[in-house]
């Protein structure tokens, strides 16, 4: 709801502000985006500064609020890129540079180590995320085994429902070692996705819209299903249990294997990413039909946005389940695939329970 009342307020205030017509690829980017502020509701030109870390290319450091650079302004020689500059809404300086033997000053990107939107909206969500799983831990710690209530007690319930729904049964005896990142980053693209759909601060940062993030969180699991993978996982890869011509004298099958390999990575990466971006870009187009639209007529104006608005408030509640599924999803599949790398050789399984049976007469 309050997406769908701030929205066309924000475009109302960037289109009639300069009497430039509105621009819905420009908007939409700019929601879907990063930035050296965080923007303020009812306007498009306010926002809450944010700290500026640049390192120039004569190797001194700056440190100064983004609040100097706004609306074009230049401070210390850094400013945001131009539309007509390669590095567009992102601090750029000057440096002289010899071109046709004549000294010429060029546009250049310092090494930028800033607290963006994403960035300082990452560390409120690891905030968050710690916060809510120690409250957990400190009512079992206080209370004993009396089962929590109210906000404690729907974490354990979210805590309980993933680990014997989805790590205890795919993972079997596996289930503790991994479970701590299993919960962790089903915690953590929850509370990302659920701030996204929030427009004030602390909400509004779109981070699971943005691939370098779900890219991150796909590289953690690729590099736990691999570094932590058995024998018989490597061996299914490079030797798999299929006809010969298959694997020699051309590896067709380890091929394919290798490839699945990275695929799997890639396929978390789109998954989360693509769904989360596409609910935040329904909601803004739905929004900006109205102005889209308003050339129309009062009439189609009036129509558009009781449409627009219907149907912008049910996509952000779709938006909400769907933050949930997308969770509860790369945490599944996360926990598949690491449960695949585990998994034993008939060899290596007649062992242990030739083992067990030793000991279980042993002990009888």
């Amino acid at each position: 709801m309050c997406a769908v009342i701030l929205s066309p307020a924000r475009v109302h205030a960037s289109a009639s502000g300069d009497g430039k017509e509105v621009s819905p690829k420009e908007i939409i980017f700019e929601h879907l985006g990063d930035g050296y502020g965080w923007e303020v509701p009812f306007s498009h030109d306010l926002r809450i500064p944010l700290p500026v870390i640049v390192r120039d290319y004569e190797g001194h450091w700056h440190i100064f609020s983004s609040a100097r650079i706004q609306h074009g302004a230049e401070y210390d020689g850094f400013r945001l890129g131009g539309k007509d500059s390669k590095w567009h809404n992102k601090i750029v300086g000057e440096r002289p540079e010899m071109i046709d033997g004549k000294e010429e000053m060029v546009e250049y990107r310092p090494i930028d180590l800033s607290i963006t939107k994403n960035v300082l909206a990452l560390f409120i969500t690891i905030l968050l995320v710690s916060w809510m799983i120690l409250q957990v831990a400190m009512w079992y710690k206080k209370a004993g085994y009396k089962a929590p209530r109210k906000f404690t007690g729907a974490i354990e319930a979210l805590i309980i429902f993933v680990y014997d729904g989805v790590v205890k049964p795919t993972l079997g005896v596996k289930a503790p070692r991994f479970a701590p990142y299993l919960l962790t980053v089903f915690f953590f693209i929850l509370v990302m996705n659920l701030l996204g759909l929030i427009v004030i601060f602390p909400g509004g940062a779109n981070l699971t819209g943005n691939i370098a993030v779900t890219l991150v969180l796909s590289l953690i699991t690729f590099f736990i299903v691999n570094l932590f993978g058995t024998k018989h996982y490597w061996k299914d890869i490079f030797w798999p249990d299929v006809p010969l011509w298959l694997k020699f004298p051309i590896p067709i099958m380890p091929v394919i294997e290798i490839f699945g390999v990275f695929t799997k990575p890639a396929a978390l990466t789109i998954r989360l990413f693509a769904n989360m971006m596409g609910g935040h870009i329904i909601v803004i187009v739905l929004t900006l039909l109205i102005f889209i639209l308003a050339a129309l007529g009062p009439a189609v104006t009036g129509m558009t946005t009781v449409v627009s608005v219907l149907f912008s408030i049910f996509m952000l509640l779709i938006d909400v389940l769907v933050s949930f599924i997308q969770a509860y999803v790369f945490t599944m599949l996360s926990t598949l695939f690491i449960s695949l790398a585990q998994e034993e050789g008939h060899h290596e399984k007649h062992e242990e329970s030739g083992e067990a049976s030793v000991e279980q007469i042993k002990t009888k």
